[in-house]
């Protein structure tokens, strides 16, 4: 309902095109071809991994997300060997606040080719981390119907985080470099299965360190966002794309996520597949998100900070 009331206020202030909600079929449609089979676990430096490469950039020209450098893919400086992030980039419509940026990032990388003692060998990274980019691309859709975004927003999908962060790590600094005026970071792993028995959706790492829970849920007008102290006990903070940024721009820059060690097994696993995957649960998740993002990316004031 709350997203049908968006699709209202989009009416009323001449958004360019209406935005379809998220479906689980439009859900599945990116996941199918992110976590098949024919992409080999999109190592950072295969082939695979490019293919995942062109199939987001034909996603973000669809979605008229132009390229933020001269190209959606942007060389990563610190592999050994050849990879990319695809960076897209949505300006700002507001003259004073067109200045600020919002990163929406995922990485779209895994772990490729195992030796995994069954006969399948290849780790297609359906959760890790299919999920987080298609949320990414669902919310690059939506704006990219919509642009009304006040704050110019990238959509960052990094490669070689499998190794070490390394793609959000070239970026962060690239950005930095440029003296790139960020606001926030806001990232996604591992979103593809409900957290079980909490009385929130999702957590958000490094839940202490800053408002970005209050911010959320006053937003979706519910607990979207709650604690979860696995993730501070495993310091999950330091340990996906977000961290680079902090450390680069000391601005509020987190993850959000659905796994919590426990309602998912197959972790760096070739069992980490589509058909353990809740389309149904994503599209919803990405539903209740788009009130949070508009309601950041256009808020008159930076209220995200850092406690």
């Amino acid at each position: 309902m709350r997203y049908f009331l968006f699709l209202i206020i989009c009416l009323a202030v001449g958004c360019k095109a209406m935005p379809e909600p998220s479906t689980a079929e439009r859900v599945g449609e990116i996941m199918d071809y992110m976590a098949s089979d024919a992409l080999q676990g999109r190592e950072a430096g295969t082939e695979g991994i490019a293919v995942a490469a062109d199939y987001i950039e034909t996603l973000f020209k669809e979605n008229k997300i132009a390229p933020y450098f001269k190209s959606y893919r942007d060389t990563l400086s610190n592999f050994e060997g050849v990879a990319y992030n695809v960076v897209g980039y949505l300006e700002g419509k507001d003259k004073n606040l067109k200045d600020e940026f919002i990163i929406i990032g995922a990485h779209y990388d895994h772990i490729g080719i195992t030796n995994s003692p069954t006969t399948d060998s290849i780790a297609n990274g359906a959760n890790d981390n299919a999920s987080g980019t298609t949320t990414v691309l669902e919310l690059a859709r939506y704006f990219g119907k919509t642009r009304t975004n006040k704050r110019s927003i990238i959509f960052a999908l990094f490669s070689a985080e499998e190794k070490g962060l390394l793609g959000s790590a070239h970026l962060a600094e690239k950005l930095k470099a440029e003296n790139l005026n960020l606001y926030t970071m806001l990232n996604f792993e591992m979103v593809g299965v409900p957290l079980r028995e909490k009385d929130y959706l999702m957590y958000v790492t490094g839940y202490e360190k800053s408002n970005l829970a209050e911010v959320s849920n006053s937003y979706s007008n519910e607990k979207l966002i709650g604690f979860l102290p696995t993730a501070k006990d495993f310091n999950l903070f330091q340990r996906s794309d977000n961290y680079p940024f902090h450390e680069k721009f000391n601005v509020p820059s987190q993850t959000y996520c659905t796994f919590d060690f426990t309602n998912f097994e197959h972790y760096h696993k070739v069992g980490d597949e589509n058909a353990l995957m809740d389309f149904e649960h994503m599209a919803s998740l990405v539903n209740k998100l788009v009130p949070v993002f508009v309601g950041i990316v256009n808020a008159p004031n930076r209220e995200i900070k850092y406690n």
